[in-house]
């Protein structure tokens, strides 16, 4: 009895209640941003998020998302090539980004925060993620952040005039999940 007991608390303690989820089909992360007053989208094809969460045990949960920058597509060859090139991701540089959040706030409803850091061409800064969580068979996590794209490097030289292409980027992600096989 003694031993049932021992265990207990130390599965509790664990944080055993947050479960890890992987990313299936169907799971986006993308970006916007504006170009001379125009707006455009891009996304991001390879990207691999890991999520252990739950929305009763926050202390437990943790998002990890590795990011390959030469993944990048806004559906411009020109803009891409460019993104991808050393004045903005240089993907050939340092080709992946990483966020990783460990402290999550619940909002209310089905609402949360994840504070987290971005790092991205050397430079690692905090970056909130506001996410909602849907739960079910395929529990969905869809969120948003806003980010400071001068804050990482992204546009230098002649790109830091934020005339033509301003500063703030808001950055999208939608995870449709499944619970990690053991």
């Amino acid at each position: 009895m003694r031993a049932f007991l021992l265990s207990s608390l130390l599965l509790a303690a664990t944080g055993v209640g947050a479960a890890d989820y992987v990313a299936q089909p169907g799971s986006t992360l993308g970006f916007t941003a504006t170009y001379q007053d125009e707006a455009f989208e891009g996304s991001f094809a390879k990207f691999t998020p890991t999520l252990r969460f739950d929305p009763a045990d926050l202390a437990g949960s943790r998002l990890d998302v590795s990011i390959a920058l030469a993944s990048a597509n806004t559906a411009n060859a020109e803009r891409d090539e460019m993104l991808l090139g050393s004045e903005f991701f240089d993907a050939a540089g340092l080709p992946e980004a990483r966020y990783v959040a460990t402290v999550f706030r619940a909002l209310g409803g089905n609402r949360f925060i994840a504070q987290g850091t971005l790092s991205l061409r050397g430079v690692s800064k905090p970056v909130p993620l506001a996410f909602t969580w849907t739960p079910g068979a395929k529990p969905v996590l869809a969120g948003e952040a806003t980010l400071s794209r001068l804050t990482f490097k992204v546009g230098t030289g002649d790109w830091t005039d934020t005339d033509l292409l301003p500063d703030e980027v808001k950055v999208s992600t939608r995870l449709v999940l499944l619970p990690k096989a053991n």
